[in-house]
């Protein structure tokens, strides 16, 4: 069977044509377009590029806030024109096939446990670890997204008096373990102003400031984690972007803080992982969605 798929972000815009069959996938097709515009000078482009096809159903993946419910994109910051657009029913209407709305976390969530590291498991948590943290839970084999749509917030959560600041508070799991918090401890605790990116190269170089700072990020990643175990008590936490690119740094401080932590009981079989789709997750979440 066809689908469609709509991956919606701050710099780009892409749609997708795959063929899926089960847990099977292939990619037919694809184009992109620049976020800009009023969102109908978006999604025009895109929309006709997925015209003529007989498509079984359409996934729509964006940043929220958003009403998956109502299938209605509210007024996510990094997609300034779509303000309370019903996405929907503007792809229904446009494609004639079924068509579904969910967050990038939950749809990523969706793409890594069907196609990706999670395969296989029931009870799975992905984190985002990019730009902001944000989590998709997998619960019992289905998609978690709470009363309001707003579980996974991981991010939120407090995990030292004081520190990098994210999602407003800090010291908080954002604030330790997304690129921009990131950049802000390396700033508090070398003087200097660079990327995770060029931590990743200070420490390859067995720099031992580089190495502390990743120590201190791996450690607080664990105790954040710990926090997820104990209350959902995945199978798996599939973490991507940043992790993926240097979990060699992360991952013995992360089972270590986890260990210290956590329930033995909850970690008994529990494995950490990178994600394994890569720069393509995009796609794969948006397809998922639909399917």
């Amino acid at each position: 069977m066809i689908y469609a798929g709509l991956d919606l972000g701050g710099t780009k815009c892409a749609a997708v044509l795959a063929e899926v069959n089960g847990e099977a996938i292939t990619f037919l097709d694809r184009r992109e377009v620049p976020t800009q515009g009023t969102w109908r000078d978006v999604m025009a482009p895109l929309l006709d590029f997925l015209k003529g096809h007989a498509l079984a159903g359409c996934g729509v993946s964006c940043g929220g806030p958003l009403d998956s419910r109502a299938g209605v994109i509210l007024n996510p910051p990094n997609l300034m024109s779509f303000e309370n657009v019903p996405i929907v029913q503007v792809v229904q209407e446009a494609l004639g096939c079924p068509a579904r709305l969910q967050n990038d976390a939950d749809a990523c969530a969706l793409a890594e446990w069907r196609f990706g590291a999670g395969r296989g498991t029931q009870n799975m948590i992905f984190l985002t670890f990019g730009t902001g943290l944000g989590a998709g839970l997998i619960l019992n084999g289905q998609l978690y997204v709470g009363a309001r749509n707003l579980a996974g917030e991981v991010g939120h959560i407090r995990l030292a008096s004081d520190g990098p600041e994210g999602y407003r508070k800090r010291g908080s799991f954002e604030g330790f373990c997304s690129g921009g918090g990131i950049a802000q401890l390396i700033g508090m605790r070398t003087g200097e102003t660079y990327t995770a990116k060029e931590l990743a190269r200070r420490a390859d170089s067995n720099d031992p400031q580089a190495l502390a700072v990743w120590e201190e990020i791996g450690t607080q990643f664990g105790r954040g984690l710990a926090v997820l175990v104990d209350i959902l008590n995945p199978e798996a936490v599939v973490a991507g972007s940043i992790y993926t690119r240097a979990h060699r740094f992360l991952y013995e401080p992360a089972m270590r803080a986890l260990r210290e932590e956590a329930l033995p009981e909850s970690l008994a079989g529990f494995r950490l992982l990178p994600a394994e789709l890569g720069d393509s997750i995009g796609d794969y979440a948006a397809i998922a969605i639909g399917t």
